[in-house]
């Protein structure tokens, strides 16, 4: 009996950009990244980041137009999920819950924050379903993992999940083995660096990207502790530069003043031994961590596998492999198709695979606090 088609229309807002693409079935048969310019940009400087829904649903609806889509072509839409409370991974349907939190931001502002919005605009306009698919916000830790050092922080999971899970999942389709039989180690190498552990199909570990594990090309990673107070005490920084000098501006760009990775690996090979030395220590720390998930998987893992922008260089690729192959069979699925992962998300759903989750307002909006 032939598969059913389904028609899906993904969409993932960013700071500067917002993508689309219209899946039938697997394949894109649109796609689209609308840039905004920082002149478009600049009326919401310093506002909600929600200021932008009418502008970015303007730009979205004339660009469905102009390539011949109406609403009542697609038979489900998926948008990011953006920075909702703690959640087990899954499809979640766009409800007033969903919405009222996201506006009220309690876990911050992003721009993900906007793809329920807008997947709920147009998606109310033809009466059919809108989802989000693995937000950022997913956290399937273990209890112990939950765990900082001190009672008054405990460690949130906040990571690449969309893009983590979906590659997750396509390596145990090409495996012939579901992804809940795998154990896996999951590197996600962009301008934020997640290493996971995954077992049983749960993300039971994650380094929180810039503010534990690696640095990468413009996030500190984690720092030693007291140095960080001791800058933060100095009475010469702000608390916005501080955060910049963490999140925008660490990293590589703090010790070579670049976050073009093509641009290092030509300093590089023209024989720069400090862009050297920086770039073999954040492949360095990237190891170190994949070292650590696999002491949470008690040293058995399936497969390692690295995702991401980096992911496309080889130059990373190879000294990863050197330092980590001896811990499981390394594989890559360079950049990290996220479209095409809310796609597979809503597909899941439509084809009766997966039941979508409703975001439950018993929840907490914290991670559980860990009391004696």
């Amino acid at each position: 009996m032939p598969r059913a088609e389904f028609t899906v229309l993904a969409i993932n807002p960013g700071s500067t950009s917002t993508r689309i693409a219209v899946y039938l079935n697997n394949s894109a048969e649109f796609a689209r990244t609308v840039l905004h310019p920082p002149a478009d940009l600049q009326p919401f400087r310093g506002r909600p980041v929600l200021d932008q829904l009418p502008f970015r649903l303007a730009t979205l609806q004339q660009e469905l137009h102009a390539a011949g889509y109406a609403p009542q072509d697609f038979h489900a839409i998926a948008g990011r999920g953006g920075l909702l409370r703690p959640v087990p991974s899954g499809v979640y349907r766009v409800n007033s819950e969903m919405l009222e939190e996201l506006r009220r931001a309690p876990q911050g502002e992003h721009a993900a924050n906007l793809g329920a919005f807008l997947a709920d605009a147009i998606a109310q306009q033809a009466g059919i379903p809108a989802w989000v698919v693995d937000p950022v916000s997913v956290d399937e830790l273990t209890p112990k993992a939950h765990i900082s050092g001190s009672a008054l922080i405990t460690r949130r999971s906040l990571s690449h999940a969309l893009n983590t899970k979906a590659v997750a999942r396509r390596f145990g389709r090409e495996m012939g083995t579901p992804y809940e039989e795998l154990r896996l180690i999951v590197a996600h190498l962009g301008s934020g660096i997640s290493i996971s552990a995954h077992e049983s199909g749960r993300m039971i570990d994650v380094n929180l990207a810039g503010q534990e594990g690696p640095f990468s090309t413009e996030r500190c990673g984690g720092l030693q502790l007291l140095g960080l107070v001791e800058l933060c005490f100095s009475g010469r920084y702000t608390e916005r530069q501080i955060w910049d000098a963490c999140i925008r501006e660490g990293g590589i760009y703090s010790y070579l003043g670049t976050k073009d990775l093509c641009e290092v690996e030509r300093r590089i090979d023209a024989h720069d031994s400090h862009a050297t030395l920086i770039y073999a220590a954040m492949v360095y720390q990237i190891a170190k961590e994949t070292g650590a998930m696999a002491t949470v998987l008690n040293g058995r893992v399936d497969a390692i596998l690295l995702t991401g922008g980096m992911a496309h260089s080889e130059k990373i690729v190879d000294q990863l492999r050197t330092a980590i192959d001896w811990i499981a069979p390394v594989v890559v699925y360079p950049g990290e198709d996220e479209l095409q992962a809310l796609a597979e998300g809503a597909l899941r759903v439509l084809r009766g695979e997966e039941q979508p989750r409703e975001l439950d307002p018993q929840l907490p909006t914290e991670p559980p606090a860990i009391t004696p």
